[in-house]
């Protein structure tokens, strides 16, 4: 009985050198590599055998590639299906998943580097902040191609005043501006790091405050490609995490803070004279 496999991978925001070992290796083990030329960059082609039918699914409706899973479930071969960034975010992973189980085929999902933490590696910043931001929203603006479920509207979400990072909005940015604003918590300068194709030979990465958002995209011209990530977090500094705290302690750590260790085998003494279980040893 013959069953072929899919592996879905995700390639990264664009780098060939991003992409996971082992999404590199499906990559190089497939007998048919499907991929996107208007997200994912030809590069990451690299890693595919000289063999290997290659199919730009950009050309084609899911209809017109289904031949190819249909060939793989015939001749037990085996399918990498690149997506970029990572296959959870937007992908459309699901239906061909469906399509998959349908025909009988073996599937696995590689995750890949999202593009946002992309961004927030290129501006070697962290997006989550002790005290600031601890939370990080990825969505995108309403009203597109792909309706929005009721309830997720990008006002709503930057009422929380955290970090998010917004995909699929650059080409509306005045009404992503006037949106972000209107919730709250962020004012005209609030920090913003725009984005446009994150890790490619052409990128182009910059940092403005969200007063002047969408004059600085049409400034440059962009609409498609582009990630913008906002909230204070990203202009943060001189805070310290409980983690490396040198008070903190865990199963691989003893307390450093001398002050903080005495503190503690008072409290101890004081638990065993009353009977009251012990904490943690430091």
């Amino acid at each position: 009985m013959t069953q072929g496999r899919v592996s879905f991978v995700g390639a990264g925001p664009g780098a060939a050198d991003l992409i996971t070992l082992r999404g590199a290796q499906r990559i190089a083990e497939a007998d048919i590599v499907i991929w996107a030329a208007s997200l994912v960059h030809e590069d990451v082609l690299q890693h595919a055998r000289a063999d290997a039918v290659i199919v730009n699914s950009a050309e084609h409706s899911m209809e017109g590639i289904t031949h190819h899973y249909e060939r793989a479930a015939r001749e037990d071969l085996l399918v990498a299906r690149i997506h970029s960034g990572d296959p959870a975010l937007w992908g459309g992973t699901q239906e061909q998943w469906e399509l998959c189980t349908r025909l009988g085929l073996a599937t696995e999902v590689i995750p890949g580097v999202s593009s946002f933490t992309a961004v927030a590696a290129i501006v070697q910043r962290e997006l989550t902040i002790p005290e600031v931001a601890q939370s990080v929203v990825l969505t995108r603006l309403e009203g597109g191609k792909t309706p929005m479920p009721s309830g997720e509207t990008v006002r709503g979400f930057a009422a929380h005043g955290t970090t998010m990072a917004l995909f699929l909005s650059a080409a509306r940015t005045k009404q992503l501006q006037d949106e972000l604003l209107a919730a709250g918590p962020y004012d005209e300068s609030t920090p913003c790091v725009v984005a446009y194709a994150a890790t490619w030979p052409d990128e182009l990465v910059f940092e403005c405050v969200l007063g002047e958002l969408a004059e600085k995209v049409r400034e440059h011209k962009l609409y498609k490609h582009t990630m913008v990530l906002v909230g204070p977090a990203l202009a943060s500094g001189g805070t310290r995490s409980h983690l490396y705290d040198p008070g903190h302690f865990h199963e691989h750590r003893k307390v450093e803070d001398p002050e903080r260790r005495a503190a503690m085998k008072a409290r101890d003494r004081l638990l065993r004279s009353a009977g009251a279980p012990q904490a943690a040893p430091s």
